[in-house]
């Protein structure tokens, strides 16, 4: 994964989305769905791939809003 990414995750039962690369989570609190909605304009802003883990850590879902090195075909 690219620095600067988005990933939504949980840490010790709270979701938090925080930009790949940084120390701290840029927000914190609320559902998983309010986490994920979050992380989804944080991606659009920048432009980036927004990873959402499960509750396991593993990566449940990825959505990428620009700099697609392949873009599928028409």
């Amino acid at each position: 994964m690219a620095k600067g990414d988005i990933r939504t995750y949980n840490e010790d039962g709270v979701w938090k989305s925080k930009v790949d690369g940084s120390s701290r989570a840029a927000h914190t609190g609320g559902t998983k769905a309010e986490q994920s909605a979050t992380g989804q304009r944080m991606a659009q802003e920048r432009g980036v791939e927004h990873i959402i883990t499960k509750l396991d850590g593993t990566v449940g879902e990825k959505n990428s809003y620009g700099n697609d090195p392949h873009p599928p075909k028409g």
